[in-house]
């Protein structure tokens, strides 16, 4: 199983936070209320049953629990068109920790010449 991932399953349980997955693989998930549905959902009893055959994707997988964060959201946006930025991307690997390594250089010159300064001050 990896990230995107789409795969049949059945919910198992409901609690206010998501829904668990039974999937077809034989791992189990949960989708979280956040990946349902696009918009706020008021009652998750009304959007979801016990014993529903669902569709998700994979939206994270943890290796060493073997288990799965779900997503009904992503495939509802997938087949209606509607623009989202993509997560499954790296787009993000130009931000991060990045600009704080290339300041820290700096910001250390900056410590010693402060530390300095007090030593002979």
């Amino acid at each position: 199983m990896k990230i995107g991932d789409k795969l049949r399953g059945v919910i198992t349980g409901i609690k206010p936070y998501g829904a668990f997955v039974s999937l077809d693989n034989g791992t189990t998930g949960l989708i979280h209320i956040s990946e349902i549905k696009t918009g706020y959902i008021d009652n998750i009893y009304n959007t979801l049953k016990v014993g529903q055959e669902v569709l998700v994707q994979v939206v994270d997988f943890d290796e060493f629990t073997q288990k799965a964060s779900l997503s009904l959201r992503t495939l509802e946006e997938e087949k209606n068109k509607i623009p989202h930025r993509h997560r499954f991307s790296d787009s993000r690997l130009n931000y991060g920790f990045k600009p704080l390594a290339e300041a820290l250089p700096g910001w250390i010159e900056e410590g010693l010449d402060y530390l300095r300064q007090e030593h002979e001050g």
